[in-house]
């Protein structure tokens, strides 16, 4: 898909269709569970707290291409949050992964204003979430037996 096709949505969880809410867990699971070959519960509890961004597949909506949870401040972290950041695998590499992280961000400075963002990311995307200006919070620590580390992301200057 063109990112520039992509019709992207921000829902919290209470309006987000089943179809929806199948579409985004699918993903999740096919990523972080099946691909990544990690048994746990990706299910876990915060979807209720969470807005949703996400883009379907046009012509199959009950597939998702990417999605994003993001937390406001003091939900998840005393920051902003962005979480269970995914894209399909067909979709890598096509830019859609940075649009949604995009999205997110400026979702969240949409809704909230200038106000630091904080991820718990897989230590091999640190370069790529440096790009979005997260930087770095102490030591690498494993979450699910996979390396990851804590980026804190100052607010931008509007």
């Amino acid at each position: 898909m063109n990112t520039q096709e992509a019709q992207w949505h921000a829902k919290p969880f209470a309006q987000l269709s089943g179809t929806e809410v199948y579409a985004l867990l699918a993903l999740r699971q096919q990523v972080f569970v099946v691909e990544q070959r990690c048994a746990y519960l990706d299910a876990d509890g915060r979807d209720a707290e969470a807005t949703h961004i996400y883009t379907l597949d046009a012509s199959q909506p009950h597939v998702a291409l990417a999605c994003a949870r993001v937390f406001a401040p003091g939900v998840k972290y005393a920051e902003a949050s962005v979480g269970r950041v995914v894209s399909a695998a067909s979709q890598r590499r096509t830019g859609l992964g940075r649009a949604c992280v995009a999205r997110a961000l400026a979702h969240i400075e949409a809704v909230y204003g200038a106000v630091p963002a904080r991820i718990s990311a897989q230590a091999y995307l640190e370069r790529f979430y440096g790009e979005f200006g997260f930087a770095r919070v102490g030591a690498n620590y494993l979450e699910d037996d996979v390396p990851h580390l804590a980026m804190l992301r100052s607010p931008r200057a509007s």
